[in-house]
């Protein structure tokens, strides 16, 4: 039997497709091993946000060439989507897919030798409807991500994601309750609903549906005990949005809502579509009428033309905010969007300074908001064993929590109490099982 080995970079998204993609190749036959494992092929699922990105994709595929020559190398994904010609003149590479037609990688592979050079990569634009894919199998996990949208028409102008995604795509409603129904009949207790832009599911539709009915069908699913969403844009929280969800018991108590600058100017140069002051007025409203709300983000810092005043709203702004945890990128230039040809490129060193900045402050705040759960009984899902004997699973709000055990706990709801606060994570100690 055959080997495959996968290698994902970037969002959740890429990770629903490379699970979705693995049991194709399981269900035709095939082994799946460790990307670190000799494989007679190799799927590389890639990432463009950054040149970071990029450079590790070409990286891991001239890595995984030298475990074993003949080895059949396939790179699919975003990075492919775009800059496929790029990614085909690598020497190693055999096969390159976009991100779309999947489902068609294991007969692709197939047909393929060592020596093959073969481009499947189509105009993405041209797409229209979604393709379903789908994954069935636990793999000893309990939270499973499910893709229920694909493309964006946000063009936010440092982005190249649309034009690797395409247009807005939404899953038919029915397909998503089946996945999830097997998906709880397989043990799995938490979804995370995920796409390319969340919010605008149902727009291609024109049946009525939107994110809303989405959750609406989850939370009715027998077994499924927790439901997150993936990150959103904060203007999907409209005063009928928020009374609707604050009956949903299961829909978890936490929401990463994009911000991206602090700074009203920076975020007209995004070609965001909200104000700083919106974006706090909803944070605000979640606080007050969700118990134990946690708000996580992401924040690009060195922004074309971002004054050192912009930056400084920006970090006034997340100290008045303290929310949960932020993640820090440095802005990085994108061939072919509007935000790579503007003036005032920010340099290096300065990026690295404001991301140090922010950084530490990041700290500051996830042990601001962790603090106050400190001596309260917290209920988690475990879902993994780490290196160190501790078993690791997150709170409703989206605490992670290390806890050790005398028994097996995974995949089971758990009572903890927090005894010690790291940068981003807690030491917990096992009360009772939920």
């Amino acid at each position: 039997m055959k080997k495959v080995a996968f290698y994902t970079l970037g969002c959740k998204v890429n990770q629903y497709e490379t699970e979705a993609m693995t049991e194709l190749f399981e269900k035709n036959g095939y082994i799946s091993v460790n990307s670190e494992e000799y494989a007679d092929v190799y799927v590389i699922n890639t990432c463009t946000v950054t040149h970071m990105s990029d450079r590790k994709s070409r990286q891991y595929i001239r890595r995984m060439k030298k475990k074993n020559p003949n080895a059949i190398i396939a790179v699919v994904g975003c990075y492919s989507q775009v800059s496929p010609e790029e990614i085909l003149d690598i020497e190693e590479v055999n096969l390159v897919m976009g991100t779309n037609d999947r489902k068609a990688i294991v007969e692709n592979i197939d047909k393929l030798t060592v020596d093959s050079k073969v481009s499947t990569v189509d105009d993405i634009m041209k797409v229209k409807n979604f393709e379903s894919i789908e994954i069935s199998q636990t793999n000893g996990r309990t939270r499973a991500f499910i893709k229920i949208q694909d493309g964006c028409d946000r063009y936010c102008t440092y982005c190249i994601i649309p034009y690797a995604r395409g247009r807005i795509r939404s899953r038919k409603m029915d397909e998503i309750v089946e996945e999830i129904e097997n998906l709880s009949k397989n043990g799995f207790k938490e979804v995370v609903l995920t796409g390319i832009h969340v919010a605008s599911y149902g727009k291609d539709l024109r049946d009525g549906s939107d994110i809303l009915t989405v959750l609406k069908a989850v939370h009715n699913i027998d077994g499924i005990e927790r439901i997150r969403l993936s990150s959103v844009e904060p203007k999907l929280f409209t005063n009928e949005f928020i009374s609707e969800i604050c009956s949903m018991e299961k829909l978890a108590p936490h929401f990463h809502l994009s911000l991206q600058s602090g700074s009203d100017g920076v975020l007209q140069r995004m070609n965001r579509r909200y104000s700083a002051e919106e974006y706090k007025r909803i944070v605000e409203i979640l606080r007050d009428r969700i118990s134990d709300v946690s708000i996580t983000t992401d924040v690009i810092v060195g922004f074309p033309g971002e004054s050192n005043e912009e930056f400084l709203e920006t970090l006034g702004f997340l100290k008045e905010l303290k929310l949960m945890h932020t993640h820090i990128f440095k802005y990085s230039p994108r061939k072919g969007t509007p935000a790579s040809i503007m003036e005032n490129q920010i340099d290096s060193q300065t990026k690295n300074f404001r991301s140090g900045v922010l950084l530490s402050l990041c700290t500051k705040n996830f042990r601001h908001f962790v603090e106050k759960f400190k001596d309260r009984e917290l209920r988690i899902l475990v879902e993994e064993l780490d290196n160190d004997g501790y078993y690791e699973g997150l709170t409703d709000n989206y605490i992670r929590i290390k806890v050790k055990s005398e028994h097996d706990i995974r995949g089971e709801f758990v009572n903890i109490r927090i005894l010690d606060i790291m940068d981003d994570y807690c030491i917990g100690e096992l009360i009772s099982k939920y």
